[in-house]
Formats: C-alpha cells, structure tokens, sequence
C-alpha cells in the first residue's frame, strides 16, 4: 500500500492540511483529488519537516493550517524549508451546516480539501521583526490590565476591613496610593504584609510600564518614523496609538480599498439576509477587539478636534439615536483617513464645514 501511495504522488502536488494541538499534530495529505494519508504526529517542526522531506522527496508540498496559539512561527518554518504555507482564519473554515462531529481527523482533512480546491482565504503573515515588535505593544496591553487588576484588589482589601473611610470615592490617582502607603505601619501585621505585596506588585508592574513605553517610543522614532509620524497628524491619533497601529495593521496598501481594511477591522455590519428578507446587525467584530477599542478611543478625542469628523458623529446619532453606533462610524472613517494618509505619504489636514 505505501509503494502505491508513493508512486501516485510522485511529481505531483501534494497539500497537507495540519490540524496543530500543543502536544500532537494530525495531517491529511491529498493528491489527485483523493486522500494519500493520514497520521498523527509529536508536535514538532522538525518532526514534521523529516516526514515531507523523507514520504515526498519529488513533489510540489503546500501545507495549510489554521491561525491561532502557534502564532506563524511554523509557518516560518516551512517556508525556509522551501514549501508553501498558507495560515487561515478559523473563523472562515468552511464546514457543511449538517456537521453535528468536529475532531482533528475532520479538521485536518477539511483543511486539506479546501487547500487542493483553492477555496480559502489566507492570513497577512507579518514579517518575523514585525510580530516581535509588536510583542511589545501586546505586553504593554498585558502590564496595563494587570495594573488596573492590582489597584482594584487593593481597594478591594481597604473597603472589606473598612479602611476606606476618609479615602476619596472616585478614581485615584498617585497621591490618593500614597497616602493608602502611609497607612502601613498603622495596620495589624497581617493587613500590613497583605498591602506590603499589592505595593510591591504595583511599583514592579509600573516600572515594567515605563520601559516598555521607551522602547516602543524608540521604535516609533526609528525603524517606524515615517508611518507613525503620517498617523499621529490625524486627529485625536498620539504617537503611542500610531506605532500601535502600525505594528498590529503593517503595511496598509495590502488593502485594495478602505472597504477591505473595515472588513479586516470589524467595523462593517454584519448582515442576516435570506429570500426577500434583508437585515443588518451589529458589526462584525473580527479581528482584535483591543485594537478596535484604540480606535475608538481615537475616535472620542477626534471629534473634538475635526469638524468634519464631529458632524459625522451628529448625523449617525441623531439618524440612529445611539452615541454609541455615532462613535462606531467615526473610528470606520478615521480607518479610512488613517490609511490614505499612509498611502499618499501626505499628513492629514483637519476637515473645514463649508
């Protein structure tokens, strides 16, 4: 059977479709329309490179899996090697409406099909010196919510053993955590050594903060001047949003239009049609709702400070009546301008009402 297999797919085109877990890999191999092999495999690239190098020495291999936890190292990998990779969406996974079963074995072999059958869509791999980049604005993100995360158990531990009295109700700001400091030698050992760790947390997590800002500051005045300087001339866009932006987006001319780019935002409605029935909804809401919500806070500062953009929220809200859909369709238009800015080369020029 396996020198039967072998000599089918001899010289000819061979697509894998891998369906990665973290310990083990299962691939559906397929040739000539029909399927030449199926296994499991450990987890490994090199594991995986070894098998296509010694089962198909003489074919064309392209490999197809979907985008998740593994990132697009492997992706990395199998291209030096000198195969085709494609990385997926999962969300644009085609699987029959029927399908009650979803297994490894099913996924790999549906991953394999729609590769032999072109009928896919491929994710933007960024270059491996962007995704490092980026790290750093995603670590940034990390080092934030786990700051708000440690004020909050710190006023939480105050408001349980009644500490709070004579502490302001409203947001805090830096003196409001000092003074809380200067309560510790005050409390019982066990409330002292309790906020003694939330202190030491805080103080590490906001140092962590301010490096990482420099370097993202540098990186936004060095390797990423020219795009980020084109992005923060947009109203309401600081350089910390436009390096941001610019690591998560890369280069914007990939897009053929602006209605691509809010596809790839999320920022377009979804629509529920069928027959005679046609009915939008909410947007979409793919890609990082982190990265949207930058946008939006964008979105927010800008209206302050273009008219053209503030009467396009004016209009969206009172069609509409909801402020929040209003600021929706001024991030989907601030996209828009932040994108010709970068193709023009040109800085943007804040809009005037005739």
């Amino acid at each position: 059977m396996r020198k039967m297999q072998d000599y089918v797919v001899r010289g000819k085109r061979v697509f894998v479709g891998l369906e990665d877990a973290k310990r083990t890999w299962r691939l559906c191999v397929r040739s000539e329309q029909m399927i030449v092999h199926e296994l499991s495999k450990p987890g490994e690239a090199a594991n995986l490179l070894e098998y296509l190098r010694g089962r198909y020495p003489e074919c064309e291999v392209a490999v197809m899996y979907e985008a998740g936890f593994h990132g697009f190292w492997l992706h990395d990998e199998l291209v030096a090697s000198g195969y085709q990779c494609v990385v997926t969406p999962p969300h644009l996974v085609r699987e029959a409406k029927v399908s009650k079963v979803k297994t490894d074995k099913g996924d790999a072999r549906r991953l394999a099909q729609m590769l032999e059958s072109g009928d896919y869509q491929a994710c933007h791999v960024p270059s491996r010196e962007r995704r490092e980049d980026r790290q750093l604005s995603r670590t940034l993100s990390d080092v934030q919510e786990d700051i708000v995360r440690t004020k909050n158990r710190v006023r939480r531990l105050l408001e349980f053993h009644g500490l709070d009295q004579g502490l302001k109700a409203g947001a805090w700001n830096k003196s409001d955590y000092e003074r809380v400091w200067s309560m510790l030698p005050t409390l019982s050992e066990p409330l002292r050594q309790s906020l003694e760790v939330y202190q030491h947390i805080l103080t590490s997590l906001e140092v962590s903060q301010k490096e990482l800002l420099a370097q993202l500051k540098t990186k936004a005045s060095k390797r990423y001047r020219r795009p980020v300087e084109l992005k923060a001339s947009c109203p309401g866009v600081g350089w910390l949003s436009a390096i941001r932006f610019t690591l998560e987006w890369g280069d914007l001319s990939r897009f053929e239009s602006g209605k691509p780019l809010a596809h790839y935002l999320g920022l377009t409605p979804g629509e529920y049609s069928s027959g005679e029935t046609k009915a939008t909804g909410h947007i979409t809401g793919q890609d990082s709702s982190q990265v949207r919500a930058w946008l939006i806070q964008c979105a927010w500062r800008a209206i302050r400070l273009d008219p053209v953009l503030l009467a396009k929220f004016g209009a969206v809200w009172r069609s509409s009546g909801s402020k929040k859909k209003a600021i929706v369709a001024v991030a989907h238009k601030l996209a828009l301008r932040l994108r010709a800015v970068e193709l023009s080369g040109q800085p943007y020029e804040v809009g005037v009402i005739q």
